[in-house]
């Protein structure tokens, strides 16, 4: 079942106010960012944290649940919707856990350098 445009704005409400939070539309479903970074994903109208040991330590006792077939586990923090101020606060802990995204690559902005043009010798031929 694909979540709903409602559950998304729920979970959005619940984290107004922090900046750098974005979500993009994956298969029915919804990956959230922090500043790039991807921190949880809404999958069946239910939130799933990435797991870190940050996440682990702001949350206290998890449950993990899977978001989709074939995920690793994830912190299932649907009780946390009621608590803004700790869902704000393990979204946080996790993303400044997590890596940061690695760079995309862009041909168009890096062209491939050109081969220098064969020069052809100026010598006269033997004769």
């Amino acid at each position: 079942m694909a979540s709903d445009a409602h559950f998304l704005d729920h979970v959005l409400d619940q984290l107004g106010g922090v900046s750098g939070i974005t979500h993009r539309r994956m298969f029915g479903e919804y990956a959230l960012y922090h500043h790039g970074k991807v921190v949880a994903f809404i999958c069946d109208n239910r939130l799933f944290l990435k797991p870190s040991a940050a996440g682990r330590a702001s949350i206290g006792v998890v449950s993990e649940g899977f978001p989709y077939p074939g995920a690793k586990a994830h912190f299932v923090v649907d009780d946390l919707l009621d608590d803004r101020e700790r869902l704000v606060a393990a979204l946080l802990a996790t993303s400044a856990d997590l890596p940061e995204p690695k760079p995309k690559a862009n041909p168009k902005r890096e062209p491939k350098a050109k081969a220098p043009a064969k020069v052809k010798s100026a010598r006269p031929k033997a004769g």
